[in-house]
């Protein structure tokens, strides 16, 4: 293919950017690549009631934080209204479109329900106050199409209801200004969700009454994303938007690798790959919007938390501090971290440990914050779990062993397990008390590696404030 292919991702500034629309993106984005074309940007924003121009913004930062970058100046499709409306005037002079007065809701049942009177096709109306412009639908006939994903479709006009190309404030509907703009932009391929496949015989009919030259776009409509009870992702029962997942630590190249396997997949055999994968290491050559399945594809949030660990892991540590630190710096206590000089090094001494057990980077500051708190919030219970008959006992013989032993993590380890062999205890249960005493849990980085970092005074501090807490519940 040449740069002759121009696909284009269409948002509505109506609401956040949410993760059906984050795969269109990537999926137009992807098909762009591999056919070497161009990815465009439209903002259509021409519903005055709903769209918020402070929402254009949140559309772009999440297309940039995907790393979805587009090829041309973005369009805005409100800035185009004298041309939509041109459009509706040739569309009525031709006899393709009428004016229709609405239908008071109460009064619909006389009209098969319908919005407004089919007689309203043969009365010559004029402007009037709320009346609409609609298209006029052949009344026989059909319109198809070769969907690249789904195959022939068909549609018949007869199940296709006049509908709104002009509101009656004076705004183009979706499917006016949609048919204008693909055309006004030379869009060669619309690919989009399987929600809008009842849009396109309206978008068909339309380019045909437009009588714009030119051939018509391919159509590609994507499968639907379903959550776990396999019904679409609702923005009022899932949690479908895109930068919540950046603010919980999610990487957005783990993001780009999970959702291009929400209906995609090589075929050469292989699976998709959910190792680390990104956009610049061959990944748009792999992709081909005819090998998108037709079938509805699952948003599994567990393998969307391994996939990101699996980046996680496949950062160099220095990549890891980095994308760590703005939810460090969020912690409550980054101003006593950031009073110590010493608390920089600490930390990237613990990271290692962190990096290998985590799935998203604002898991990190509750993995490290035992290092800077002055006392560790206790979960309780895990206190009350590891703080059995034998743990003062435990703990007594602990703080004195480690006022004399060697401070290192594998000289700790060596005698801490001599020390509960000596006294005959589980060496998983021996260690518990401890870990709680000096972590304020029962689950963080490895326990001597930790108690190294932290130092032999701090650590001997800790356990006998655990000590003494044991002693005075006895």
């Amino acid at each position: 293919m040449t740069d002759q292919v121009r696909v284009r991702f269409a948002p509505s500034p109506t609401g956040y950017l949410h993760l059906g629309s984050a795969r269109a993106a990537l999926f137009n984005w992807l098909a762009a690549r591999h056919m070497g074309g161009s990815f465009l940007l439209r903002i259509e924003d021409t519903d005055l009631d709903r769209s918020k121009p402070e929402l254009i913004e949140v559309i772009y930062q999440g297309l940039t934080w995907l790393g979805l970058d587009w090829d041309e100046e973005p369009v805005l499709q409100s800035s185009r209204n004298a041309e939509h409306q041109i459009a509706v005037d040739a569309l009525l002079e031709s006899g393709a479109a009428y004016w229709s007065s609405p239908i008071a809701e109460g009064d619909r049942a006389q009209f098969a329900n319908k919005a407004y009177d089919p007689a309203d096709r043969d009365r010559h109306l004029g402007p009037g106050e709320g009346r609409a412009v609609r298209f006029r639908v052949p009344e026989n006939g059909n319109t198809s199409w070769n969907d690249l994903i789904r195959g022939e479709i068909s549609v018949e006009h007869a199940n296709i209801e006049d509908f709104v190309i002009r509101r009656a404030n004076g705004s183009p509907t979706f499917f006016l200004a949609n048919a204008s703009d693909d055309a006004f932009m030379g869009i060669t391929h619309v690919i989009r969700g399987e929600d809008l496949i009842n849009v396109t015989p309206k978008y068909l009919l339309l380019r045909e009454a437009m009588q714009i030259p030119g051939a018509l776009p391919q159509f590609a409509h994507m499968p639907l994303i379903v959550n776990e009870q396999r019904k679409k992702l609702s923005k009022r029962r899932d949690d479908v938007s895109l930068m919540d997942y950046k603010d919980r630590g999610f990487l957005p190249e783990a993001m780009v690798n999970y959702l291009s396997t929400l209906g995609w997949g090589p075929t050469d055999g292989q699976e998709v790959r959910l190792d680390p994968l990104s956009l610049t290491d061959g990944f748009p050559t792999m992709f081909d919007i005819a090998q998108v399945s037709s079938s509805p594809a699952f948003f599994d949030t567990k393998k969307l938390l391994f996939v990101n660990g699996e980046h996680l892991r496949a950062l160099t540590l220095k990549e890891f501090a980095d994308r760590s630190a703005p939810f460090i710096a969020t912690a409550p206590w980054f101003d006593r971290f950031e009073s110590d000089p010493e608390n920089a090094q600490r930390l990237l001494q613990i990271l290692p440990e962190v990096q290998t057990r985590v799935e998203t980077l604002s898991e990190v500051p509750g993995y490290v914050d035992f290092l800077f708190l002055e006392d560790p919030e206790i979960d309780e219970a895990a206190w009350n779990k590891a703080m059995g008959p034998a743990a003062a006992l435990w703990l007594s013989a602990c703080i004195d062993g480690i006022a004399e032993w060697e401070w290192s993590s594998p000289l700790l380890y060596e005698s801490f397990m001599a020390l509960a062999e000596q006294m005959g205890a589980n060496r998983r249960k021996f260690q518990a008390p401890v870990r709680v005493a000096i972590t304020g849990r029962s689950v963080g980085p490895p326990l001597f590696e930790s108690m190294q970092i932290l130092g032999r005074v701090e650590v001997l501090r800790r356990l006998q404030a655990a000590l003494d807490r044991v002693q005075l519940t006895a």
